[in-house]
């Protein structure tokens, strides 16, 4: 299979090491990636503001560049989401654009349903205390995990993932699914409250005894990274493709 490696253009400006991270994880499963580098933007921000022109833009842009993968794989669930969300109003059951929808996957979503990952091929060890915070594009919108609010058995196929590294801890949080308070441009507009929501995410997994936050979504952690620094509270911030390949804090 080819694999297309959509990387968001918050990760490739800020976070450029783990955008790598993520080409070395797909890449030692034996599989054949691309990054296609007419890639842009896939309007999640603008969508986010109501600049439905400029979105359909970079929706055509997206689906162009993507549409003769065979997979298209993100480390971002929100981007995803966007894509498969949020496009269809702009190509009228487009071919193109329904096999992009069937084709796209965050990451881990993409190592545990298509992969079907059962050990990772290389020596990784993780030996910290470990809270994973549930981003809310990928936990409702991509099903990374069950929603609490529906009160059924608890499945997590990011917890499914890191269970795999050796010598890591997955603390236990009072609040499994709760909002860290990012929500992209609400993180301006309403920038009092989202503050608050981040610190309340933070609290649970000190309250954990957690030495490491992670996540599927890297806009969530480092919205409340932002907010560990400037409060200097004893935790770490770290992608989960990073713990999965075991790389150092």
């Amino acid at each position: 299979m080819k694999i297309g490696l959509f990387i968001p253009c918050f990760m490739n400006e800020l976070y450029p090491d783990i955008c790598k991270s993520t080409y070395k994880i797909l890449k030692q499963q034996g599989l054949d990636i691309d990054y296609p580098l007419n890639q842009t933007c896939c309007g999640q921000p603008m969508a986010n503001s109501g600049c439905s022109k400029d979105v359909e833009t970079l929706a055509k842009q997206f689906v162009k560049t993507f549409k003769d993968y065979d997979y298209i794989v993100a480390p971002s669930g929100s981007c995803v989401s966007m894509v498969k969300e949020h496009y269809a109003p702009f190509f009228n059951n487009d071919e193109d654009y329904n096999k992009v929808k069937a084709s796209i996957y965050e990451v881990c979503e993409f190592l545990h349903d298509v992969v079907k990952l059962e050990n990772l091929n290389f020596n990784t060890s993780f030996p910290y205390k470990v809270g994973l915070h549930n981003s809310c594009h990928g936990h409702r919108v991509l099903k990374l995990a069950t929603a609490s609010e529906l009160n059924i058995p608890y499945n997590s196929k990011l917890k499914n993932l890191l269970q795999k590294v050796e010598g890591i801890e997955l603390v236990t949080l009072k609040r499994e699914d709760e909002c860290c308070g990012f929500g992209g441009t609400f993180s301006v507009q309403e920038e009092d409250l989202s503050i608050a929501m981040g610190k309340d995410r933070i609290k649970d997994h000190l309250d954990s005894n957690a030495q490491v936050m992670t996540g599927a979504d890297m806009s969530c952690l480092m919205h409340m990274d932002g907010i560990i620094n400037r409060n200097n509270h004893p935790i770490k911030v770290k992608h989960i493709v990073q713990i999965l390949l075991g790389e150092e804090l």
